[in-house]
């Protein structure tokens, strides 16, 4: 088993910028992927980005530009960097981890086998 803790979520005006962690704990040898995706009322899901133990990322179209992943493997731990914040980008922020191999944004993120608490970002205009 696995168990992930988001953190660095909070509030921000539009513009700013916050960086999110994930620390992951348990059997984190057998991991291979992780991501973030987000999910926000009456939204679609919003697939973010993932990245593979070997470094390789993968980001969904429309989130290239203002958010970067990268990883600690040494500390377990998972980051998402978000600039120029806006306030369509409020919503609860999940981190994501699976065993399996991913690529080209399959599988989607979401469908990773787990899953943290999330953590709130809202930004106001």
């Amino acid at each position: 088993q696995v168990q992930l803790a988001e953190s660095g979520g909070g509030s921000v005006q539009a513009g700013g910028s916050l960086r999110l962690s994930c620390v992951a704990s348990g059997d984190t040898s057998s991991l291979y992927c992780m991501g973030w995706f987000r999910l926000a009322p009456g939204k679609e899901r919003g697939d973010i980005a993932s990245i593979d133990i070997h470094g390789f990322s993968y980001f969904e179209e429309s989130m290239k530009g203002r958010f970067t992943i990268s990883q600690d493997t040494a500390k377990n731990t998972l980051y998402l960097q978000m600039n120029a914040l806006k306030p369509e980008d409020t919503a609860m922020y999940y981190c994501a981890a699976d065993p399996g191999y991913c690529s080209g944004g399959y599988p989607p993120i979401p469908e990773f086998d787990y899953w943290g608490q999330g953590t709130q970002v809202t930004v106001s205009s």
